[in-house]
């Protein structure tokens, strides 16, 4: 997966806004104001930060040599991914997909509500 790759995907999803809160290099994408994935635009090789169940967080790390805990994250909660990587693009993209879900479910029942995420 390349950088672009990763900007379509996020963005395809529902409800995603993407922005440069850190600085000029640092793009996240947000799902209702709450970040589920960013990566260092300047950063070579690419990565991107994604949020994880703390269980499946360590066992990527130990599955993949390209997963590692996020710097400046919450190292419970963020794994970083190297996008050219020993993981495949549809595993990253199952990754992303992971992430959004989790910070979907941390909404509040009203404002998934409100999204369409739930009836």
């Amino acid at each position: 997966m390349n950088i672009e790759d990763l900007r379509t995907y996020c963005i395809s999803k529902a409800h995603v806004s993407e922005s440069f809160p850190f600085d000029e290099s640092t793009l996240v994408f947000k799902v209702s104001d709450k970040m589920f994935a960013l990566t260092g635009l300047e950063r070579i090789p690419h990565a991107v930060n994604v949020k994880c169940d703390p269980e499946m967080a360590i066992e990527l790390r130990e599955k993949y040599s390209s997963v590692t805990s996020a710097f400046h994250m919450n190292k419970k909660h963020w794994n970083t991914i190297l996008l050219a990587s020993d993981m495949s693009t549809d595993d990253i993209k199952k990754w992303i997909d992971h992430s959004y879900d989790l910070v979907v479910k941390s909404l509040t029942k009203k404002k998934q509500k409100e999204l369409g995420f739930i009836k």
